[in-house]
């Protein structure tokens, strides 16, 4: 069966053509920096927005159906899974994602969900066996339901805690039985509408007990990936715990979590910060992971989960991901759906060959960045003084508070620092990008 007919397998055809289903920068198997481009952007299908967005919003309901011709529950969500495989195959994605509840029907009970997904997980596994299709990374879905509208890790309720351990325990049992590379938890609903009702303390304590304990039980089943948090600002909640990538390092620290971050360009955004920021936050921390890879309307307050097309952005994002030494067994994972009106299969083409095409051209333009130098000349210039005399002891870490203070006042009037040259470095970006 073929869910896609109007789809054809597209290819690289370069930048000239004309093709609206072909890739015009993306060309999978083009070696860039001694590896293809394919191993350097590690793209991944988004099971729920893919496979289960029908365009419903706040204000109306679906415009799209997601049933794939489906009579039954189970039947749907394997017909979910065939039509996934088949676009992967069409658009040469690699990877994909899921949450427990994108790929199985939710049962009556924990017991009847617990056996969907595992009729579920066998014929995925099936498909993956066939198609070489690897998972990217796995999650639990504790965020929708009624039941965890106070949290699921933060909930007040003891038994809403013991359920969501429980529920993420199969995901990890999941996702290892499939091979994932990494387990990332979306904490959607951990955060707070106002501490009037809040114990604070007591909710990060318990948020970061169910992290250890589903983490440490992954490592126990054999698990030899990356746990990621995803920071994500101000939505669903007023006061998420998860607020930004500086947030969670720091949280993450206190509890001594051995974890990284899966990092959205969009909820950067909603924390006021820059998609590379975020991951720049990241990497100097050690805890760069992962990516979903969208962009958000920046006239909206909220997640809008719109396929990448920003090449300023894609091209800054990996300019980081190479400084940072490329992905390990991260990639960049498209947390995205086309928009309510673009409703038809070829929409999702479109959108699929657009986010890719940004990205691919993202990384040529990182490339010329890189090789062209003078970037990061002049921040190498800039920080000079930390080469050399007193400042060369500085980095050392080596000079002592009473030899700064005798340098200090030999120095006489210190002389303001040079320009840093921001609409300078701007202009020259742009030079470089469009030479």
């Amino acid at each position: 069966m073929e869910f896609f007919k109007s789809i054809p397998t597209v290819k690289y055809e370069g930048k000239d053509s004309w093709n609206p289903l072909a890739f015009h920068y993306y060309n999978p198997n083009e070696v860039i920096l001694g590896k293809p481009m394919r191993e350097h952007l590690r793209f991944a299908l988004s099971w729920w927005h893919t496979m289960c967005a029908e365009g419903a919003d706040m204000f109306g309901r679906g415009t799209a159906d997601k049933s794939f011709n489906g009579k039954t529950p189970m039947e749907i969500y394997k017909n979910k899974a065939l039509a996934a495989f088949e676009l992967m195959e069409k658009l040469s994605i690699d990877y994909f994602c899921f949450h427990d509840r994108d790929i199985a029907p939710e049962g009556t009970t924990l017991a009847e969900s617990n056996a969907n997904l595992d009729e579920i997980a066998d014929f995925i596994g099936d498909l993956m066996q066939k198609t070489g299709k690897k998972l990217l990374w796995g999650t639990a879905n504790c965020f929708n339901h009624p039941r965890f509208m106070h949290g699921a890790g933060t909930s007040p309720e003891a038994d809403v805690f013991a359920y969501a351990a429980a529920q993420i325990k199969k995901a990890m049992e999941i996702t290892v039985k499939l091979g994932g590379n990494g387990y990332v938890y979306w904490g959607g609903r951990e955060g707070y509408e106002t501490l009037l009702n809040t114990d604070m303390g007591k909710e990060l304590d318990n948020l970061a007990y169910l992290l250890k304990l589903t983490s440490d039980h992954g490592r126990l089943i054999g698990f030899k990936g990356d746990f990621y948090i995803e920071p994500k600002p101000k939505e669903p909640t007023k006061h998420q715990y998860d607020f930004d990538a500086a947030t969670v390092v720091g949280f993450l620290r206190k509890y001594g979590l051995d974890f990284k971050l899966n990092i959205e360009a969009n909820h950067a955004t909603l924390a006021g910060h820059t998609f590379e920021h975020e991951l720049r936050t990241a990497a100097v921390n050690g805890a760069f992971g992962s990516i979903d890879a969208n962009q958000g309307d920046l006239q909206l307050g909220w997640d809008t989960d719109q396929f990448p097309t920003n090449v300023y952005d894609t091209t800054l994002c990996m300019l980081e991901v190479l400084r940072a030494g490329g992905f390990t067994n991260g990639g960049l994972n498209f947390d995205a759906k086309t928009r309510r009106g673009s409703n038809t299969p070829e929409d999702i083409a479109y959108a699929y060959i657009a986010g890719m095409d940004a990205f691919a051209l993202g990384l040529r333009m990182a490339v010329k960045v890189i090789e062209d130098g003078r970037l990061d000349a002049f921040v190498k210039a800039r920080y000079a003084s930390y080469d050399s005399g007193i400042g060369k002891r500085i980095s050392d870490r080596t000079v002592t508070i009473e030899e700064l203070e005798q340098h200090a006042l030999t120095q006489g009037e210190v002389a303001p620092v040079p320009s840093g040259r921001q609409e300078y470095l701007e202009n020259l970006l742009n030079g470089i990008l469009f030479s």
